[in-house]
């Protein structure tokens, strides 16, 4: 079983479309897309463990050039 989360993503004006590209070329990221509203794009990781969820987020999308700032929302089924 697989766990997901959603990272909401805040990027540099004029960055959305170049950081939605780089990221979803992340091993792990299933989607990444670009959004209005406060957030600029909004991807979906998913991995076996959420420690490695949290690692794909710190190690490699938060090493993106052009993002300001995330904000990962873990799937939770109730």
């Amino acid at each position: 079983m697989t766990v997901s989360a959603y990272v909401l993503i805040q990027t540099e004006v004029g960055k959305a479309a170049d950081v939605a590209s780089s990221v979803a070329k992340i091993t792990g990221v299933a989607t990444a897309e670009d959004v209005t509203g406060p957030y600029d794009v909004i991807v979906r990781v998913e991995a076996a463990t959420m420690d490695d969820v949290a690692k794909t987020v710190v190690s490699q999308i938060q090493m993106v050039d052009g993002i300001t700032r995330t904000l990962t929302c873990p799937v939770v089924h109730l």
